[in-house]
């Protein structure tokens, strides 16, 4: 990765427009992160400590569990300092690392929805295959594979950002180093790279949401056939915790990376509320 800039710290102004509301927000953002590192970590202890619970479905959620302990960690720990007192700046480096991560767990989320969509399908339409279909190795394979291509994902939108000269101002008009505001303060046209990460983000995000949105038509039309009313019940009980995860993780994407005109204040609140409630969510 290059770095032609002259910057070397950064300074982050924090939440647009919520100039005096400094203590309100420390407790509330304190809060959601509390309650999401706690009932993610209960998840996994849930998981790890009953045997019974040691299959393909609890083994992606496990993973989703992990993703989100960090993802929120990505941003929520250097919002609450600063929001406590303390200073607001983050080296160059610091702020490459919060990108990268960011997007890593991110896009990994993204890839984790549309296996854990698939696991779902192969578990209701093909109910009797589904310990052939889902073996141990498959599911190595496909856990491993969200995050090699998280990090593909991740590693070419953090270069194609930071390969901008950086030569001031430093002031970040958010509270994390984030694509969008990131271009904003490159000291050379950005009209092509925007254009090209918006490609990325939306391609990625599209492929996932077609792949789920195929994967749940046909589990509709699976549990549609089901005779049972109960058996009907429960199979919607069991898919519609994760649909609606996933409805709450994609809408994110489409309103901070996707939308013609940037809103600051309109995508801070929108982020945390990805960051922080999202995650407490975790189906």
């Amino acid at each position: 990765m290059r770095n032609i800039s002259m910057v070397t710290k950064l300074l982050l102004l924090g939440i647009p427009h919520t100039e005096g509301l400094e203590t309100m927000l420390f407790i509330l953002i304190l809060s959601f992160y509390f309650f999401t590192l706690l009932g993610n970590l209960l998840i996994l202890l849930i998981i790890v400590s009953s045997t019974r619970l040691h299959t393909p479905m609890y083994f992606f959620l496990g993973k989703l569990s992990v993703c989100d302990i960090f993802f929120s960690s990505v941003s929520s720990p250097k919002m609450l300092l600063y929001l406590s007192g303390n200073s607001k700046e983050i080296s160059y480096a610091g702020c490459v690392s919060h990108l990268f991560f960011y997007h890593f767990l991110g896009c990994t989320e993204c890839f984790l929805y549309t296996v854990m969509a698939y696991d779902c399908f192969v578990a209701i339409c093909y109910p009797l295959l589904y310990i052939v279909i889902m073996s141990h190795r498959v599911c190595a394979i496909l856990a491993m594979g969200t995050s090699f291509f998280g990090c593909i994902q991740a590693t070419f939108l953090t270069t194609v950002t930071f390969q901008l000269p950086y030569c001031g101002p430093n002031e970040v008009d958010y509270y994390f180093c984030d694509i969008p505001v990131m271009l904003k303060l490159a000291c050379a046209d950005t009209s092509i790279l925007e254009m090209v990460e918006f490609i990325s983000v939306g391609f990625m995000s599209l492929s996932c949401f077609l792949l789920i949105i195929t994967s749940y038509s046909c589990i509709i039309c699976s549990i549609l056939q089901i005779h049972s009313a109960e058996g009907r019940r429960h199979a919607f009980s069991t898919c519609s915790a994760h649909l609606t995860a996933i409805l709450l993780a994609f809408m994110p994407v489409v309103l901070i990376y996707l939308q013609p005109t940037p809103n600051p204040w309109l995508n801070a609140g929108v982020q945390i509320l990805n960051n922080l409630v999202t995650p407490i969510l975790n189906p």
